[in-house]
């Protein structure tokens, strides 16, 4: 048994809050709990065999679920950019005083043990009525609060945003408040709001306010960028396949200022180059007076060897369908015969033919590629 009715928790007052409150009211599948305990003190969860694993603020892991009970808390800005708070929590801060420290109504809920709701700033009404909106005046403090709006618009697509809440999204810009923001706190929500259904809409969210030029330098946002990705998040691709998606019209200097981990740079800074060479074949196709041939097993074998497909065949194909996102034309399954066809050479028994001269084998092993491509024309 977990939460309520739990050895761990008697005698403690806790509630469920956030997420899994507001999910819950809308029907979604439930995720992650998050407990709020009131009245208590870090020595009393240590006894009750609860670990410790908050840095600023107590938050504790459970001895047996390992679920996360936080302390009620406030928090007061002593500085700028998200890290400029202090944070106090004992047993004098009510659940009231912590749910009004939240960021929107539709996250400031919690749930008693009888099931019954607090909701203080009308969130429950909020969530019925489809509206993301800020819970006060303090949200303009911490510029992480804009990132989450526009992650949460992305996730709740059918949401609108009031207005007042986006006008505090300008003052986060207009007073500089983003501009602490650090590259992989970006990225974190970022890489959150592209797995959504409907990932486009954190960055109108983010243009809307002003935002995007200063949180992602150099990220070219336009109809076309949106609709390529929109068709990767219809076709459920993955995160290394959305990210090139977004960043396939930006220049390369934007991966250094994300922080992507390595497999979404990768394809990043293949697909633009892909989609030319995809271009160029489509080209020559339609014009077969092209006085230079940029199909055939010459041209294809230089698109393998540009994306590193023979040793990456797995990264291939999923740039391959990152690629059909845009074109709607690429034939994957025509491309992965081919570096079939590629790769049945034996790199290796070439070279020993071929004494180990350096020249000898390279130009060997291509024309075997070439011919196993022509054949499998």
């Amino acid at each position: 048994m977990t939460g309520w009715g739990d050895p761990a928790v008697e005698g403690l007052e806790v509630y469920i809050v956030g997420g899994a409150v507001r999910d819950d009211l809308l029907g979604l599948a439930a995720g992650d709990r998050d407990w709020v305990v009131v009245g208590a003190s870090p020595e009393i969860m240590a006894a009750r065999g609860f670990t410790p694993v908050g840095g600023d603020f107590p938050v504790f892991l459970h001895p047996r679920t390992h679920e996360e009970y936080a302390l009620a808390r406030t928090e007061r800005k002593s500085g700028r950019g998200y890290r400029g708070f202090v944070f106090h929590a004992g047993p004098d801060v009510s659940l009231e005083d912590d749910l009004r420290r939240r960021d929107l109504t539709v996250n400031a809920i919690a749930r008693a043990p009888g099931g019954a709701l607090i909701d203080p700033l009308g969130g429950a009404a909020d969530a019925r009525a489809r509206v993301l909106r800020h819970v006060g005046p303090a949200f303009v403090e911490d510029p992480v609060r804009l990132l989450r709006l526009a992650r949460f618009a992305a996730r709740f697509h059918d949401f609108s945003i009031a207005p007042e809440t986006l006008s505090l999204c300008r003052a986060l810009v207009r007073d500089g408040e983003v501009d602490a923001l650090v590259p992989e706190r970006v990225w974190q929500e970022f890489a959150k709001g592209l797995m959504t259904d409907h990932p486009g809409r954190m960055f109108d969210v983010l243009v809307a306010c002003g935002a995007l030029d200063r949180v992602a330098p150099g990220l070219v946002w336009n109809e076309d960028v949106a609709a390529g990705l929109a068709q990767g998040a219809a076709r459920g691709l993955d995160l290394a396949q959305r990210h090139a998606l977004l960043c396939r019209g930006s220049a390369s200097g934007l991966q250094d200022r994300l922080r992507a981990p390595s497999a979404c740079r990768d394809l990043a800074r293949l697909l633009p180059g892909l989609l030319a060479r995809l271009a160029a074949a489509g080209a020559a196709a339609r014009d077969a007076s092209a006085p230079t041939p940029v199909d055939g097993p010459a041209a294809w074998l230089a698109l393998l060897e540009s994306c590193d497909a023979l040793r990456r065949p797995e990264r291939f194909e999923a740039l391959l369908a990152a690629a059909d996102c845009v074109r709607g034309d690429v034939d994957p399954a025509a491309w992965m015969r081919r570096l079939a066809a590629a790769r049945t050479v034996d790199a290796g028994a070439v070279a020993r033919a071929a004494g180990g001269d350096p020249g000898r084998i390279r130009d060997e092993v291509r024309a075997a590629r070439l011919r196993a491509l022509q054949a499998d024309i």
